[in-house]
This record gives structure tokens, sequence and C-alpha cells, in this order.
């Protein structure tokens, strides 16, 4: 690469960050290569603000917040009005028919804390047949393209649900290569996007720039609210195409957002998607009922006259205990990360992007001290990551809509070590089987007590498809890839 080291060296020195250069002349060719590189991409200039406003945000907020509980026309339980619902639904099958849905997964995470260094998607949760996250996900979708095109009369192969994956630094090539070796499972690869997060410096409490090596910058990545600047990147280095230009040309208009480590997560939900649709919302969000007013959750509220969610930690004892007319909790919306948007929502975030202040994670964080060039592995917190969370948009949506569906039927995370007993491998391989039963049992069939029965997502999405079944009884355990294995484990 060719620069000019004058020049960076100067802007560096403007921006009060040029110690990032102090050991430049003992470093060798390729190493000066490899730094140069680093700082000429890097807005110095957007870092240092992202750090003032986001350092002024957390000192200055010392006001009470005005915290309410959503208003009733802003919000509709999925469950209350079958009626409603199954209307729904064909508004969401019809939207998905005229290929106008397009799914994005936020999947940065590593299964660190699961004892694993892959991309949490890559995660096997311990079921009958070993499918990992990316795997009943990818099925999923395939089964909804194939719903979709029967009920709307269309060919095989003629509905398409694009995916899009973002990735983080550590953890694309090993999930591109992941979604290669197993051939896309089953999806055509040119409807797989993989594209990658990006990036921000980790900063000391000053707001100093951190060498991770004398010649390389340290830095992680910004957060799943980091969805939004990633959608307007090139897709990779040999590319122009961005997903938001790939959400254009083929002429997406609603957009269905979520974690991958949730096993039980409706992707493209039909139902969620027409609600939304019928609502004419701009952004929309899926929860699950608190579980109790002390449950460490975020919930969705209305906080100083916008919409947004407020953490546990920033609601009061009463305001965590208060209940409505009917008796339920006020505050009982559950953040689950499950969203909604309209392409030219997502297109628009860029006009307001610089009002929102990053999150400051206090880290302890290894680094180069350039004073004496000795690496620094501190033992307590040293400096900060900066990070945006992904319901950060909310308070600047025009028409925002929440759902609220049962968590027993949508909402099973994946974030704790095998045995914790909460959120865990076990709990997700028990919630997603306590599922499938009830499948069975909903089509009219019985499953003797203790008797796990997988159904693969390609034979059943949402419970529908399993007319066969009617009558029969399940004594055995095992798993299904169609539908005449699942009707011969039938007693």
């Amino acid at each position: 690469m060719v620069f000019d080291i004058d020049t960076l060296r100067s802007r560096y020195q403007e921006a009060g960050q040029d110690h990032l250069l102090t050991f430049w002349p003992q470093l060798t060719p390729e190493q000066q290569d490899s730094l140069a590189t680093q700082l000429s991409a890097l807005d110095i200039e957007r870092v240092n603000r992202i750090f003032k406003t986001s350092t002024a945000s957390e000192n200055g907020d010392t006001h009470e917040h005005v915290l309410e509980p959503l208003p009733k026309n802003a919000s509709a339980a999925a469950f209350e009005c079958p009626k409603k619902s199954e209307h729904w639904r064909k508004v969401g099958i019809e939207a998905i028919a005229e290929g106008k849905v397009g799914v994005l997964l936020m999947a940065g995470g590593q299964g660190t804390r699961l004892g694993s260094s892959a991309p949490k998607g890559c995660y096997d949760i311990g079921l009958p047949s070993h499918k990992t996250l990316f795997q009943y996900q990818a099925e999923r979708i395939a089964r909804l393209q194939h719903v979709a095109a029967q009920e709307t009369g269309k060919s095989a192969g003629d509905v398409i649900i694009p995916w899009y994956v973002m990735t983080s630094g550590p953890t694309r090539h090993e999930t591109t290569e992941f979604f290669r070796s197993n051939r896309f499972f089953g999806l055509e690869p040119e409807n797989v996007i993989i594209f990658e997060q990006g990036t921000l410096p980790c900063l000391s409490n000053d707001g100093k720039v951190f060498l991770d090596k004398p010649y390389s910058v340290a830095v992680a990545p910004d957060g799943n609210g980091g969805l939004y600047a990633a959608t307007r990147s090139p897709i990779s280095p040999s590319s122009s195409t961005t997903v938001l230009s790939d959400l254009a040309r083929r002429n997406i208009s609603f957009v269905h957002a979520y974690c991958v480590d949730n096993c039980l997560v409706r992707v493209a939900d039909p139902v969620f998607l027409g609600y939304c649709i019928e609502s004419n919302a701009d952004c929309a969000a899926k929860v699950v009922p608190k579980s109790s007013p002390t449950e460490s959750v975020g919930v969705v509220a209305v906080r100083d006259y916008k919409f947004g969610v407020v953490e546990y930690s920033e609601i009061s004892q009463e305001q965590a205990e208060r209940r409505d007319a009917d008796g339920e909790l006020a505050f009982r919306a559950g953040n689950i990360a499950n969203h909604f948007y309209t392409t030219e929502f997502l297109n628009n975030v860029e006009s307001f992007e610089k009002d929102l202040a990053f999150h400051i994670a206090k880290k302890k964080i290894p680094h180069v001290d350039v004073a004496s060039g000795q690496t620094v592995k501190p033992t307590s917190p040293n400096g900060m990551k900066l990070e945006m969370f992904v319901f950060d948009v909310f308070p600047f949506t025009e028409r925002f809509k929440v759902l609220e569906v049962r968590r027993k039927d949508e909402f099973s995370p994946l974030k704790n070590a095998p045995g914790t007993g909460s959120d865990d491998p076990q709990t997700s391989r028990r919630d997603l089987l306590q599922q499938h039963k009830q499948f069975l049992e909903q089509a009219g069939a019985t499953v003797e007590e203790g008797v796990e029965i997988e159904l693969t997502p390609l034979v059943s999405y949402a419970g529908e498809g399993l007319e066969s079944v009617k009558g029969k009884s399940f004594t055995k355990s095992g798993f299904a890839t169609t539908l005449d294995e699942l009707n011969a484990l039938a007693a």
C-alpha cells in the first residue's frame, strides 16, 4: 500500500491520538504497512466524537426519566385472538410469496461461555439429530418458502427468502466455511449473504486508543447495533454490493431481524410480518411477558415519551411490581431482540445515527504501554469498549408496534454454560423437544411421558402439515427427517 506517513501523523496529532505511531521507527516495513493500513481506514475523528458523546451522555444523565408502559394502541398479543392471528399469517405468507421479505441474522458472537470458540450458530445443543442452530434456522426458511409457495399456488423454487447473516471479525471465516461445508443446508448459496459487522477501537478512560501490538490497534465489535452501519458497507473487500443495495435489487420491502441464540425463533414469522404490515409499522419488536417482576430482562416501554428498551436496572421496584387493570405486570414486555423493519426505515437510519450515543462497557483491556513498550494485562477494568444496541433506533421510529407472544412458543435463549440450569444447552434442548411434543399433540397424536420426538423444520414450521399423525401414539424416542419417518416412529 502507498501511504504518506507525514500526512497520517499530522492527522492523528490533530486528533490527539498520535501515540499510536510511537513505535513506528522500530517497526519492520511489513509492520509499518499493516499499521498504516489500519490507521488510514480508521475514522479517528468519528471515534473521538463517539467517545465524547457517549461519556457526556453517561456522566450527564442525572435527570429522572418519565417511564410509562406501552400504550394499548401500540401493542397486540398474538395468542389472544386466533382469527386475527390467522389473518396476519395470511398477509405475511402473501408478502413472502411475492418476494417482499428478507431476513437479517445477528450471528457475530462466539460460544465462549458455552466452552466453544466457534461461532454460536455452529453450536449443537444436544438434540437427537445433533443439528446446529444455523441448520435449524436454515430449515425453517426452506420450509416457509415451501409453505408460502404451496398456499399461494406458486411453483417450488419461485419463493425466495434471502438470508443476510451478520458475522464479526473472529467468526466470519468459520461461519462461511461452515455454511459451505454443509452446502448451505439446502438453501441456494446466492440467497445466503454473509457479511461482517464493524469494529471500534478500545479506549482508555480518557479516550486514548489502545494498541494491542506495537503495530496494531486494539479493536472490538461495535455491538449488535452495528447491524445498521454494516448494512451500508460492502459485503466483502472484493464487492461493491451492500446488504441495502441487495435488498433494493430484490425489491424487498420488509425485513425480519433476530439473534442466532434462540432455538425457538420463528424465522420470517408470517404472523409477525402480517401484524406489522397491517399496522403500517416502520419498526416493531416481538416481546414475551416477563416471568416475574424481578426477572433480569429489559422491557420495551415508553421513556420520556419515546419508545425504547428500559433495562431492568433502570426500573424501580415499585414500577417493576406495578399492575394494570387486568392484573398483568404493567412493565412486562420482555425484550428478545426480535425485530421488524421496512427497508425504507433501514435506509433512513444513517440520517439519525449521529444522534445515537454508544454504550460504554468497562473492560480489562490488554495493551502495549507506549511509554515502556511492555504488554500490560490488567487485573481490573482499565478502559472501555463502545457498542451500540440494536434497539437504540426505537426512539426514532414514527410508527412503532409491539407483538407479544408466548415464551414457550418462541423464546429459549442460549447464553450460559452447560449445566447452569437457566438459558443453557439443556434448557434449549428441553424447550425445543417440548414444542415438538406439543405440535404432535395438537395434531391429534399422543406422546407417552418421557418420550422425545424431534421433528425437522422441513416437515413442520409451526405445527402445520402433521395431519397424518392424528390418532397415532408415540411410545419410543427418535427423530424424523421426513413425514414418512415421523409416521414410522409411531406405534
